[in-house]
């Protein structure tokens, strides 16, 4: 049977069961990766699956199940196991599926977010082949980590009670490599990787890897430093992940618990006055592209900060519930398990200063080229995390640092966060690199 007809037939015999609402997921995946390592062929591996979901609605209670055996008597006994889990779970008052004037009724935008090609084994071979020899081919680099090249594809399909069904199909292709580079002094470690959904938006494979050959060379020599506040710049390609705390702290359920450093700030300055965050799920070719939230529920192009003001909270059904608000179209779930929250395609807007601007400007400090082990209160804001990167002097760049850790007051630093013009599309979330003015360093 199709997976429409699989998944309306498990809702209808959910109904019949007992369950006073409920909603199917049926999730198809396909992927192929090829591992290399020093020139040879490391690994091959192959996947296929067809999953469904099951959540249910008795009263105010609720349950979830999942399986990947989708055959008539596995849903059978999914169903049953689903009510029965139902009837005697907590009463939630804010569960509940998506009301119908927020479901994404109609036609659906064609975001461009699946590219047909299938790539065999050995044409994924040949590129991380190729990626890990140009990286093997940069001077200085002594051994590898390997290339790795990979191919999927999903298609996923969500149906309810309510009689709302939808689905969206999207592929990804990613290659990277990871090479060490080493001298008297000691070794690094560097790489390079992309994924996009088409296969024709990938860098070259030898571009890929002598980027990934160039950073660990560069590394080399790294030193550790005294203790110190000083300008900290983090680059753009992991200036994302700064976001992440920010993220965590707008989420509908952060908020409802009273567990975020921001649960009192909304429409409030949280940023400086030039940032601009924006969340786009319809971005064509996007990572996080879609055309309707978990719930079914219509997304929308929003400002979440602009000039510096946070704008809203990132809701689904029941968060928004929760706070007395209506969902933002930010659900995200997986086959088991109630819904979450999550972007779309997060962007922070540029600046109009180069990353050599920026440095020039601080003249002094720090520029972060990689991140490890973050530290964050959720309540507070305290944060810190390990840092390497380099130390610039008088705008230029002087020599490697390693050894470091960062950290200060979230809500102070993004209130000091001056943005970059070189902002680059690599993820689902994405910033320019970010300079602050002073930040506490711990050294030796």
């Amino acid at each position: 049977m199709s997976d429409l007809e699989l998944i309306q037939g498990v809702v209808s015999a959910a109904l019949k069961a007992g369950a006073d609402a409920a909603e199917a997921v049926v999730s198809e995946r396909q992927s192929l990766s090829v591992g290399v390592r020093l020139g040879e062929l490391e690994e091959v591996e192959r996947e296929e699956a067809r999953d469904l979901g099951l959540r249910v609605f008795v009263g105010k209670r609720q349950a979830t199940v999942s399986a990947s055996d989708i055959s008539e008597a596995t849903r059978n006994r999914l169903v049953e196991r689903a009510v029965a889990m139902a009837r005697l779970a907590p009463e939630d008052p804010y569960a509940g599926l998506a009301p119908e004037e927020l479901l994404a009724r109609g036609p659906v935008l064609n975001l461009d977010l699946h590219d047909a090609t299938e790539p065999s084994a050995e044409h994924l071979e040949n590129q991380a082949r190729e990626a890990e020899d140009a990286a093997r081919a940069v001077k200085g680099v002594t051994n590898s980590e390997g290339g790795s090249a990979s191919w999927s594809t999903g298609h996923w399909r969500i149906a309810t009670s309510t009689g709302f069904t939808g689905e969206h199909r999207g592929s990804a292709f990613s290659l990277s490599a990871g090479v060490i580079a080493g001298d008297d002094e000691g070794m690094e470690r560097g790489g390079d990787g992309r994924t996009t959904r088409w296969a024709s938006d990938l860098p070259l494979p030898e571009l890929i890897g002598h980027t990934a050959g160039e950073r660990a060379v560069k590394r080399l020599g790294a030193r550790k430093i005294d203790s110190t506040t000083a300008p900290v710049i983090i680059e753009n390609r992991i200036a994302a992940s700064f976001l992440s705390g920010f993220i965590g702290a707008i989420a509908g359920s952060a908020v409802a618990r009273g567990v975020s450093f921001l649960k009192d700030r909304l429409g409030e300055q949280v940023f400086s006055p030039e940032i601009d965050l924006i969340d786009d799920p319809f971005r064509p070719r996007g990572l996080g592209s879609t055309p309707f939230d978990d719930e079914g529920v219509r997304v929308e192009r929003r400002a979440i900060v602009e000039n510096g003001m946070l704008t809203t909270w990132l809701l689904n059904c029941s968060s928004a519930r929760q706070l007395g608000l209506t969902s933002t179209g930010h659900a995200s779930r997986g086959l088991a398990g109630p819904p979450g929250v999550s972007t779309h395609n997060l962007h922070l807007a540029p600046g109009t200063r180069s990353l050599a601007e920026l440095i020039g400007d601080a003249g002094k400090g720090l520029l972060v080229t990689s991140m490890f082990g973050p530290s964050l209160n959720a309540n507070t804001g305290d944060w810190s995390t390990g840092v390497s990167g380099f130390w610039f002097e008088d705008g230029e760049i002087a020599y490697p640092v390693n050894e470091i850790t960062i950290a200060g007051d979230l809500k102070d630093l993004y209130r000091r966060l001056v943005p970059g013009s070189d902002l680059e599309y690599r993820s689902s979330t994405n910033a320019p690199s970010l300079l602050i003015d002073a930040v506490a360093i711990a050294g030796r």
